[in-house]
């Protein structure tokens, strides 16, 4: 398999990973909040996650996932609640530093909990798997393609994501400017959990 059998796989990787959503958005606001070290736990949970995601449908779960109609509403409410949950500590927390804001970023196993309750991401890796199935000789070998591809995309798409937090803070001189930015990125959170349930 050579670079341009791949591309299509790597591009179509690259554009669903740095289109914003929950896991940008929560990228960019522990950037501005916890700067880009500290942010690397998520941003690598949440690439794990998707990489074991787009492997899983590879494999053949995803279609077992989303055949079963009530665990498909099971997984909405519950990734729902959890990004409302993580929306309300955004718009709550004050500048950093300050007595409102979070002492420490959302973990790696956050990270992969976001996505893997995601039914919108696993339509979109089982819609990835059997458009690139030609690229493997078998389902594992799938797996591992997807897998991979999906793990790098997402890092590089989050590491642009916390950068622009990182710089967003440096533009911050206030609290009520923080305060602004905060309502801003929790309402994006809260527009994720919309875009779950259409």
């Amino acid at each position: 398999m050579d670079v341009a059998e791949l591309s299509p796989l790597v591009v179509f990787a690259l554009i669903a990973t740095v289109t914003p959503g929950g896991a940008t958005t929560l990228a960019t606001a522990s950037g501005a909040h916890f700067g880009f070290r500290r942010s690397v736990p998520l941003m690598a949970g949440i690439a794990a996650g998707l990489a074991s995601m787009a492997a899983a449908a590879a494999a053949g779960l995803g279609g077992v996932l989303l055949a079963v109609p009530w665990l498909q509403v099971v997984m909405k409410l519950a990734g729902s609640l959890y990004l409302l949950w993580l929306a309300v500590g955004t718009a709550r927390a004050g500048a950093p530093g300050s007595p409102g804001a979070a002492a420490r970023p959302v973990g790696f196993l956050g990270g992969v909990w976001m996505l893997w309750q995601n039914p919108k991401g696993w339509t979109m890796t089982l819609g990835a798997a059997a458009s690139f199935a030609a690229l493997a000789a078998g389902p594992a070998q799938l797996a591992v393609l997807m897998g991979a591809t999906f793990a790098v995309a997402a890092s590089l798409s989050l590491s642009l994501w916390c950068l622009a937090g990182l710089l967003l803070a440096r533009l911050l001189r206030t609290d009520r400017q923080w305060g602004a930015v905060n309502l801003l990125l929790a309402g994006l959170l809260v527009a994720s959990i919309v875009l779950i349930w259409i």
